[in-house]
């Protein structure tokens, strides 16, 4: 008997050693391969931008070296990204998407919209950039101080439904009763810009300040037809704060509105947000999380950027994850007054 129990343990573990000694090849599964990135925007736009900056310099840290494909698939808000990356992409780390907050918290907030993907079970493999975001108006626009967007009509240009420059605006409407005609429909922010210089509408809300900058290096001393209205956002720019822009978030009432406003605001911290599918298996996660920390990191992605006028404020995979399911887990009484809120600015 102890003979037969030697003998069959001997064979368990020759049968095991090979299995447990398998690893994956990264270098040989990358090795000659795309690694397809889908945006959420038409080019030109802020997440167009960072999705190729980052595209530049992240092939250098995965092992194989592969070749990054940018891929621009806009409309729907971002969710023809989330849908393609949650139910059609491959789940194999050869496809990430780069897609709009927006759509990791609209499923929060919208009711009787069927979703074809879970938030929380995206793969976040990290943060390109931590946004804070502003309202750009035309420098003729007839309103001079904050306080005005309660009195006064202000048009502004906006993207698909469910954008940042959509649902940000709808937000301010519904709880700090400011008065933004939003005209949606616009391709992307690049066209929404063009629409203001030429008087198509008279700003714009929920635009990234990188991407202000980037588009208007001039914005904060001589630009001739725009200025920086105010930030939408809990804390603000510094350098925003610095030349005086005032925040939306002042308008609040009571402690309410803030709480309100403070759980919407709190996806300006994933502004850039890269996701890979569920069921990667965790050691292709693991790996693109870690290539992609290092090319937030690396000297010349960085010089890049500051030649390009665009700050780089990245986060992790881990980090983004957590935010995520906090704000999941953010109390009924809350989500109820944001939807309440974004239900009366329709």
């Amino acid at each position: 008997m102890l003979k037969k129990l030697l003998t069959a343990s001997a064979l368990a573990a020759a049968l095991a050693t090979p299995a447990m000694a398998q690893t994956f090849d990264a270098a040989a599964f990358y090795k000659g391969k795309n690694v397809n990135i889908l945006v959420a925007s038409s080019t030109g736009g802020g997440l167009d931008t960072y999705a190729r900056l980052v595209s530049r310099h992240f092939h250098k840290h995965i092992p194989g070296t592969p070749t990054m494909v940018v891929q621009n698939l806009p409309g729907a808000g971002g969710n023809i990204v989330a849908n393609n990356i949650y139910n059609i992409a491959p789940k194999d780390g050869t496809t990430m998407g780069v897609t709009f907050p927006s759509v990791i918290v609209d499923p929060l907030l919208t009711e009787g919209v069927q979703r074809s993907y879970d938030a929380t079970k995206f793969n976040y493999i990290g943060n390109a950039h931590s946004e804070v975001l502003v309202c750009l108006i035309r420098k003729d626009a007839p309103v001079s101080k904050i306080e005005d967007l309660r009195t006064t009509e202000l048009i502004i240009g906006a993207t698909a439904p469910g954008s940042t420059t959509a649902d940000f605006p709808k937000i301010a409407n519904g709880i700090l009763d400011t008065k933004l005609k939003i005209v949606a429909g616009y391709k992307g922010s690049r066209e929404v810009t063009m629409g203001i210089e030429s008087k198509e509408v008279q700003g714009i809300c929920g635009l990234g300040f990188s991407t202000v900058k980037v588009q208007y290096p001039d914005i904060l001393t001589n630009n001739p037809f725009a200025r920086i209205f105010a930030q939408e956002d809990m804390s603000g720019h510094p350098v925003l704060n610095k030349a005086g822009v005032p925040m939306m978030l002042s308008l609040a009432r009571n402690d309410e509105e803030r709480a309100a406003m403070q759980m919407f605001y709190g996806q300006n911290s994933f502004a850039r947000p890269f996701i890979l599918p569920p069921n990667v298996a965790p050691e292709r996660v693991a790996l693109l999380r870690k290539a992609f920390d290092e090319t937030m990191k690396d000297p010349e992605l960085l010089a890049e950027a500051e030649k390009m006028n665009i700050d780089v404020v990245p986060s992790d995979g881990e980090t983004v994850t957590k935010i995520v399911n906090a704000m999941y887990a953010t109390p009924p009484a809350v989500i109820a007054r944001v939807k309440a809120a974004l239900e009366r600015a329709k």
